[in-house]
């Protein structure tokens, strides 16, 4: 059985871009027997960025609605916040002390941000560390990542090579789980959805705000009705087609090509999916913020489960190491 890990940073309400691209992967990952899947929420890596208590602990309940909302089950996998398993913080400690601080200095997470060095945190640039302690902790055989966080799994990889070298098979080194019909979930500019760039869509918003996002915030080019128009370079088709199935897509692209339809047809079939397609999703989203003891109880039974797994795996490091 190959045991998955899968965490989100409790940075804000998960977008669009988190559900598609991590949140319903993950999820269809738990509900495959062969696998043993380990979901949590990073609000330790969170505190890099936000130093507000309530937004902080907002943000993660928001993150766990979300997980829920889409279906995941708790029974059936470990789910839980970061928090919760101080095991993780020590082994971080641990990571830092085996790994070289050159290294550390080419993480993106640090370098994109190293031409302001009085806004970096020890915190950020210890980050990569943090993330290895998270999936190292639990024996993870596989971690779901994208291009932007592939540097940070090899450096997990490295940091449990160096320690495996030394002391001899203490860490399970972890492989990357990519797909190939993985995609890049668009933002309103057309660049990559983020927090960061502003660009991206709420589900969980009301259709009123939905609709103003889509309508006010997606650029399109001023191509008369009448004329053909190429659906591919077109952010709301791009957005259309990663949440529409592949029918539904290829007769928008159709009509875009013919003439006679407009982006304004367009945005309204794109609105029109958003409400309809995660309007259950969003109901139980919204149940979970006005039950947050029900959240509280589910993560704290995750972590109970987490934490047998970590303690273990935490015992074997101090002994190996000397403590």
């Amino acid at each position: 059985m190959a045991r998955i890990l899968t965490g989100i940073q409790s940075t804000g309400t998960p977008h669009l871009g988190n559900i598609i691209g991590a949140i319903l992967p993950a999820i269809e990952n738990s509900k495959d027997k062969n696998n043993d899947s380990f979901l949590f929420i990073a609000d330790l890596h969170s505190l890099t960025q936000i130093k507000d208590a309530t937004v902080l602990k907002n943000n993660t309940y928001s993150v766990a609605a979300a997980w829920l909302a889409f279906g995941l089950d708790p029974n059936e996998s470990v789910f839980y916040r970061q928090s919760d398993v101080p095991e993780c913080t020590e082994l971080a400690w641990y990571l830092n002390c085996f790994f070289p601080f050159q290294r550390l200095k080419l993480a993106h997470s640090f370098k994109d941000k190293s031409d302001r060095l009085e806004d970096i945190n020890a915190g950020l640039f210890v980050y990569p560390m943090l993330m290895a302690a998270d999936i190292l902790l639990y024996d993870a055989n596989l971690v779901p990542v994208g291009k932007d966080q592939l540097q940070h799994l090899e450096m997990a990889r490295d940091v449990a090579s160096r320690i495996n070298h030394k002391y001899k098979n203490v860490f399970i080194v972890p492989e990357p789980l990519t797909t190939k019909d993985s995609m890049l979930i668009p933002g309103t500019d057309g660049d990559k959805m983020s927090k960061s760039k502003n660009n991206t869509i709420d589900i969980f918003q009301g259709n009123a705000d939905i609709k103003k996002i889509v309508n006010k915030q997606i650029v399109t080019d001023n191509i008369p009705l009448e004329d053909p128009k190429d659906p591919y370079i077109s952010t709301v088709y791009k957005l259309y087609s990663v949440i529409a199935d592949e029918d539904s897509a290829a007769q928008m692209a159709k009509k875009l090509q013919a003439g006679g339809y407009g982006w304004g047809h367009a945005k309204k079939e794109l609105i029109s999916i958003i409400e309809t397609k995660f309007d259950n999703p969003r109901e139980k989203f919204n149940y979970y913020i006005s039950h947050k003891e029900e959240l509280d109880i589910i993560l704290e039974s995750g972590a109970a489960k987490a934490r047998k797994v970590a303690k273990a795996t935490l015992d074997r490091v101090r002994n190996q190491i000397g403590y």
